[in-house]
């Protein structure tokens, strides 16, 4: 189970690999080694018990997430429909309290699930994406650049009631790069989208705070950016292990 705390005194990041016999799952319930998620009718509650690596730290709290509606609509991603993509609550609350660290908020949330039948280097060149809440629901950009040298692009309008609606995606805008010389590319009505916060800078991806209009509104939004070769390269593949260890427990 993947966690990510960013902010002054929180910092984490953790994701264990674990084999078959570590996960269990139900209708209703997902466990994953010490961390599970389950679906009480109303509230995904997500006890996460985990710890970060390569520095070992503990990342232990409880997520309750409370969708505003859910949404049965998925996405096919490619042309052979190898790859899908279906936002469960886009507008949905959080209400959040860790032990380890420290820490307790409560703020918009947002929930989805990816799922697929072939490693993505093999269908992805890169992509981005991008989640704005806005007044009256949530804004999802997702542009991916296939490996066979077609694009996607994805403008989604989300409402409080489930509601889905697409609308033309706004111009390209190239943000600055990261530290690690990632693309940050995005849409954005009038050309603008600038970062605010780098949360993540990894050599293949990252996930930044962004400045952004759409819709007509002006909107603090979530970035991310993926770049899949440079995932599969041989350099990046040596240093997973570090960040990604494996576990039987």
């Amino acid at each position: 189970m993947n966690v990510s705390l960013y902010g002054a005194g929180g910092r984490r990041w953790t994701m264990t690999e674990r084999d078959g016999s570590s996960v269990r799952r139900s209708a209703r319930a997902l466990t994953i080694g010490r961390s599970a998620m389950h679906w009480d009718g109303s509230t995904l509650v997500i006890d996460i018990d985990e710890v970060t690596a390569p520095i070992p730290r503990r990342v232990r709290g409880t997520l309750r997430v409370h969708p505003m509606a859910l949404g049965d609509r998925g996405f096919l991603l490619d042309a052979a429909g190898r790859h899908r993509w279906r936002p469960i609550a886009a507008c949905a609350r959080i209400e959040a309290e860790f032990e380890s660290p420290a820490l307790r908020w409560s703020g918009p949330a947002y929930f989805d699930t990816n799922d697929g039948d072939a490693p993505l280097e093999s269908d992805f060149r890169d992509w981005d994406w991008c989640r704005a809440p806005l007044r009256d629901g949530t804004a999802i950009l997702y542009n991916a650049r296939r490996a066979d040298g077609t694009d996607q692009s994805l403008a989604l309008r989300f409402g409080r009631d489930g509601k889905i609606e697409t609308f033309d995606p706004p111009p390209p805008v190239a943000m600055r790069r990261t530290l690690w010389r990632m693309p940050r590319p995005t849409r954005a009505e009038g050309g603008a989208a600038c970062v605010t916060e780098t949360l993540q800078d990894a050599p293949f991806y990252s996930r930044s705070v962004i400045a952004t209009r759409l819709l007509g509104q002006e909107a603090t939004a979530v970035h991310e950016s993926l770049d899949l070769r440079r995932f599969a390269a041989l350099p990046v593949q040596m240093m997973l292990p570090f960040r990604v260890p494996r576990s039987i427990f």
